[in-house]
């Protein structure tokens, strides 16, 4: 008799709450509790299968006949409830304006970079990556910059344990696809650098490039002039005229920068090309003997040229940016325009 007693009680307490409730969410509130996944009714019915098996069926039947009590209960007081409680409730203004929801956005840099590479793939060069931590050999070394040289001096990087370091630029990928597999090699290889340099509007110590390389037989400079002037026109636009000034690079002979004719100003001067007409955009040149000796090509028998150019000083004129500190600080009213 005295489970009989405490499932009364739980009754009587369950009916007083409803009889106190005035709205849906307070019923909705009982029944959680009481019928509820981890309700208190709930639980008596999961433990009875812990009873002396005499007793269980008289206490199962006794808490079911509980739980469809409390069920009808609960239905007859749902339907008790003011009616202009409910309609309150259920009231959903459909002409207020939703949360706007963003989509994401690709970041300049990475559709610059996707449209770069589109554009050398459909010339013929297929793309490769390398590791972002690189040896001094490969860095340094192979690419025709010794140890103690002073070619070493402006590409100063950050150094790692063990003669590791971080890459200044991609041309390691070039090394290492050459020494895996002969003549012909044409490749592009995109990713990220690093080198020692202050973070201000021009420049920064984390930075993007893609890298070119092509080797063959009987490859000149004209072959070089022409990759990057189908390049410029396809990223600036057909006007886009390009034009090489001469340069030093150790792994290329002979070596030159790049420039495009501003897009802006269209060649008359202005803030971005600094009034000179022209943009400088990438390096290249001549693949320099020293390096296919270096993986084990004759020079004698093949040429070759490279070109390297920075993701964002190819974006920044593109898209009118004058601060590359922009690109590295996720201000999403920046992203947002792109």
């Amino acid at each position: 008799m005295k489970f009989e007693k405490e499932i009364e009680d739980i009754k009587n307490e369950i009916l007083s709450e409803l009889n106190l409730s005035s709205s849906k969410k307070e019923i909705e509130d009982i029944r959680i509790k009481y019928l509820g996944r981890k309700g208190i009714i709930t639980q008596r019915l999961k433990d009875i299968k812990n009873l002396d098996p005499k007793v269980r069926p008289r206490h199962g039947k006794v808490l079911n006949i509980l739980k469809s009590t409390i069920e009808e209960e609960l239905e007859r007081k749902g339907q008790e409830v003011p009616k202009e409680s409910r309609e309150e409730e259920r009231f959903f203004d459909y002409t207020m304006p939703g949360d706007r929801r963003w989509l994401g956005h690709l970041h300049p840099l990475t559709t610059t970079m996707d449209e770069i590479v589109d554009v050398f793939v459909r010339m013929g060069f297929t793309v490769k990556y390398g590791p972002d931590v690189e040896t001094e050999f490969y860095n340094f070394e192979a690419l025709n910059m010794p140890k103690d040289h002073p070619s070493r001096d402006i590409q100063d990087t950050f150094y790692l344990e063990n003669n590791l370091l971080l890459r200044t630029q991609t041309s390691p990928v070039q090394i290492r696809v050459m020494e895996s597999r002969k003549p012909p090699v044409r490749i592009i290889s995109p990713g990220r650098c690093y080198r020692v340099d202050n973070f201000d509007s021009s420049h920064s110590p984390v930075f993007h490039q893609i890298e070119g390389l092509y080797v063959d037989k009987n490859v000149t400079l004209s072959n070089l002039i022409g990759t990057l002037n189908t390049f410029a026109k396809a990223i600036f636009g057909e006007s886009t005229r390009t034009k090489l000034t001469p340069h030093y690079f150790p792994f290329t002979e002979p070596s030159a920068e790049v420039h495009v004719s501003c897009p802006f100003c269209k060649e008359k001067g202005c803030t971005t090309c600094k009034h000179t007409g022209w943009i400088e955009i990438m390096g290249c040149g001549m693949v320099h003997p020293e390096v296919f000796r270096k993986v084990g090509y004759d020079p004698d028998k093949y040429t070759g040229f490279a070109f390297g150019m920075g993701i964002e000083r190819v974006c920044m004129p593109r898209y009118g940016i004058h601060d590359m500190r922009l690109f590295f600080e996720n201000d999403q009213r920046f992203i947002h325009q792109f």
